[in-house]
């Protein structure tokens, strides 16, 4: 019976496995190994550099968006001020750097030279090693997850992250709470935020007399201020902000001043120490803000900056930028340094489990899609008998039913034992049966 034909070419399939493998090495499908991430972070750029190809909200949407035109999925972008990263699928990874090339003021050229390319397996332990602060400037930084889970939020809200990515992210998430409760990884008090409280103890022992001007109370803003304040016992502080009841809020909440945005540049003249946590696209303290001035600390906590470079050129300034900050080093980071392999093996576990995930879950969609089949098969057969009136139509369809479940049982079976070929065999059945299912 020509409908049982697939039966027949599915036990030579296990039998000689062999005899298919070069006919499947010629078939191509987007998988695992066109999921790439592409960035640059601090190992090889400046601050400077990094700014050039940061991406705020907006210009994050208008990514989104091309990517969709350009039929590119699963996609989401991690720009902080340590790093700017693009993850997703793509035939090649030069479409990714593209993508975030168009959307910033850098050089794609100088972009393609300084980023890294991960892909596959490696793409996936990167994210893992990001997420968890091991491969951030300051190791074992938390504030990185949050920002993980803001930018696949985004891609999520705007229909660009699909099932692959997410459950992904999830499992990063569930690693990074793992580590942190189970390691010394994230122990201590380690920021750029606390760095920056660090250096004003070193180099302002009277800081209770300095007066103080935060501008920009987004996060980075209020942590720096609560750290200077339990801390440094501080509480001359001034707080600034474009929106100017975000500062009043923080500033009632905390017994602070706050001024409004209008009046930063009296505020800047009055300061001794200039906080900048803002995030403007653009530097909008300049030169001529302290051209009479009297001396003062600046510390640009911002990328891209927004304090410009050319303030560092005043004799009575001094300026201090992100990068300048990660490289205050305590007793709390080499502690750090000695929990790494223990996160490295949480890493290591769970990211198998992952992997183990997506190889059922293609599997799974070519088995439901090879049972289809069969019940097709299993219906065809049923109605030629009706026709025939041959037989009794219920025992029929009860041996019908057994024997298609049988054949379901046998290749799971058979999948599931040998683990190292089970890719082989899912494709092959997927082709024999012609389910059309493209295995994601």
């Amino acid at each position: 019976m020509t409908a049982c034909c697939p039966f027949l070419r599915l036990l030579q399939v296990f039998l000689h496995p062999e005899a298919y493998k070069n006919k499947m090495q010629g078939s191509h499908s987007k998988d695992i190994a066109h999921f790439h991430i592409v960035g640059i972070n601090y190992k090889k750029t400046d601050a400077a550099i990094r700014g050039s190809f940061a991406i705020n909200q907006v210009q994050y949407q208008h990514l989104l968006e091309s990517a969709k035109s350009q039929y590119l999925d699963d996609i989401f972008v991690l720009s902080t001020c340590n790093r700017t990263e693009i993850y997703g699928f793509a035939d090649d990874p030069q479409q990714l750097i593209e993508l975030v090339c168009h959307e910033t003021e850098g050089d794609c050229n100088l972009f393609s030279q300084l980023s890294y390319v991960k892909s596959g397996e490696e793409a996936i332990k990167h994210l893992y090693q990001v997420g968890t602060g091991l491969d951030s400037q300051i190791l074992g930084d938390y504030e990185i997850i949050g920002q993980i889970r803001t930018a696949t939020k985004f891609a999520k809200t705007n229909g660009c992250l699909g099932g692959f990515q997410e459950r992904l992210v999830n499992s990063v998430l569930q690693v990074s709470k793992l580590i942190k409760n189970e390691t010394g990884l994230s122990s201590g008090t380690v920021s750029v935020a606390f760095a920056a409280v660090r250096m004003l103890e070193h180099k302002v022992p009277d800081i209770l007399q300095k007066k103080i001007l935060l501008v920009g109370v987004g996060k980075i803003g209020r942590n720096t201020c609560k750290n200077m304040m339990d801390y440094l016992g501080v509480n001359q502080v001034t707080l600034v902000n474009r929106t100017t009841a975000v500062a009043e809020e923080f500033a009632a909440q905390h017994g602070l001043r706050y001024a409004p945005y209008e009046q930063l540049a009296e505020e800047l003249q009055a300061a001794d120490i200039v906080l900048v946590a803002s995030n403007a696209p653009e530097p909008n303290i300049l030169p001529a803000h302290f051209q009479q001035s009297s001396p003062k600390l600046i510390i640009d906590l911002s990328i891209p900056f927004n304090v410009a470079p050319e303030v560092r050129d005043l004799p009575h300034i001094e300026l201090v930028n992100v990068d300048e900050l990660s490289k205050i080093q305590d007793e709390t980071l080499q502690m750090r340094l000695q929990e790494v392999p223990k996160a490295l093996s949480i890493i290591e576990e769970h990211m198998n489990e992952f992997l183990y995930w997506y190889k059922m879950r293609k599997h799974a969609v070519v088995l439901k899609a090879v049972k289809d089949k069969l019940t097709e098969i299993h219906t065809k057969e049923i109605q030629q008998q009706k026709n025939g009136n041959q037989y009794n139509l219920e025992d029929i369809e009860a041996v019908s039913s057994r024997i298609i479940q049988k054949m379901i049982n046998l290749m799971a079976g058979k999948v599931r034992r040998e683990t190292d070929k089970s890719d082989q065999y899912i494709a092959m059945i997927n082709d024999i049966f012609e389910t059309g299912v493209n295995q994601e």
